[in-house]
């Protein structure tokens, strides 16, 4: 899977770009502000029609300018595939294949992008929200329904929390819709927990022999899910159903009084081990970037797997971030099987056969020269 084209219209700082990739390695080199980052989120946006960097879509539209547009031309399956993104202040439209998709989960999955940047280090250390947003984005790619099932869990429990605020102020008493609201989250939640778990299943399949090879052996890296309710990694949908209503019925009382849901798949955390050690609260910085390297190399192999052939890597300033060691098992990991867009401020310090097979595009208020 690559991406041939890519064009830009009032899209950031870019008023219009129309620009043609290397199917291997793709280093957009530039000062800082002048658009290197905002190429690579487009990328991102042409995947997952959403932004890495900011939840606020109107922030991608050119000032003064009604609409954003990013039109791409990828390969997939031995097939020319275009793909469009029209962001403006009506809303959003996503095209695959020139046909408007009705639902975002029908669109998203057609180009997989894992993106590793300066802040997916913080993938281990951060906090949960991070880990949360990893999975969701993750699973999304390979099974794009999931994104359907976390936009009605997200939806039903703004409803729920904004009903026990009523609860909790006494505005209303009667509490027949709170049930109706918990059975829908419930439904959605089990369907999204038991997919998470297969996820991480497959996830640690793949992380572990990455870890312990970047480690040179003396480490074993070990992934554990951590959910709110007490549950086997192996229940099924119906079983979780059976356990999240126990726990609501049981908190209602507690959820009223705060007037928010106090349990579910949004309060949900990953705990990374190393050696049985939580690397979080106990791992030295180098563990931490390892482990997060680990899992960013483990979700190339996971997705191809998954889907059948290679995601497109985005390295959005990263690999300055990374020592030799880890640097140089990143670049030999992706040579000549990922096509790979690496941003950087220059590549004086990257010395890697794999860089000298790249495209040169250089970045500068917004335009880009090869």
């Amino acid at each position: 899977m690559n991406i041939e084209q890519l064009q830009l219209k009032n899209y950031r700082n870019y008023e219009t770009l129309d620009i043609s990739f290397n199917n291997k390695i793709n280093v957009i080199i530039g000062e800082n502000a002048q658009g290197k980052t905002n190429l690579m989120e487009a990328i991102y946006v042409l995947a997952f029609s959403k932004s890495h960097r900011t939840p606020r879509e109107k922030e991608l539209i050119q000032w003064e300018h009604e609409y954003a547009k990013i039109e791409g031309r990828i390969t997939k399956r031995n097939q020319t595939i275009p793909l469009e993104i029209i962001l403006s202040t009506k809303g959003k439209k996503a095209k695959l294949n020139r046909i408007e998709q009705r639902k975002l989960s029908d669109y998203i999955g057609a180009l997989n992008v894992v993106m590793f940047a300066p802040e997916h280090l913080s993938l281990v250390k951060g906090p949960p929200q991070t880990r949360r947003r990893f999975i969701d984005m993750e699973l999304g790619q390979i099974q794009p329904t999931y994104i359907y099932h976390l936009g009605q869990y997200q939806k039903i429990l703004k409803q729920r929390n904004h009903l026990l605020k009523q609860l909790q102020r006494q505005t209303i008493q009667d509490k027949t819709m709170l049930d109706v609201l918990t059975d829908q989250l419930i439904q959605h939640a089990a369907i999204l927990l038991e997919r998470r778990f297969v996820f991480l299943d497959l996830l640690r399949q793949w992380t572990r022999p990455v870890h312990y090879s970047i480690s040179h052996g003396t480490e074993n890296l070990e992934i554990k899910y951590q959910p709110t309710i007490e549950v086997s990694e192996s229940a099924n949908k119906e079983k979780i159903e059976s356990i999240y209503a126990n726990k609501f019925h049981e908190l209602q009382t507690k959820e009223i009084e705060r007037g928010t849901t106090l349990t579910g798949l949004h309060r949900d955390d990953i705990i990374f081990y190393v050696n049985n050690k939580d690397v979080q609260t106990y791992g030295s910085q180098g563990q931490q970037r390892t482990a997060a390297l680990s899992v960013k190399l483990a979700e190339i192999e996971l997705i191809c797997n998954e889907v059948g052939e290679y995601p497109v890597l985005l390295l959005d300033d990263v690999l300055s971030e990374l020592d030799d060691h880890r640097q140089s098992h990143l670049l030999n990991t992706i040579k000549d099987k990922v096509q790979t867009f690496v941003s950087t401020t220059n590549i004086d310090g990257i010395n890697h056969e794999t860089l000298r097979e790249a495209q040169l595009l250089r970045v500068a208020n917004g335009t880009v020269d090869t």
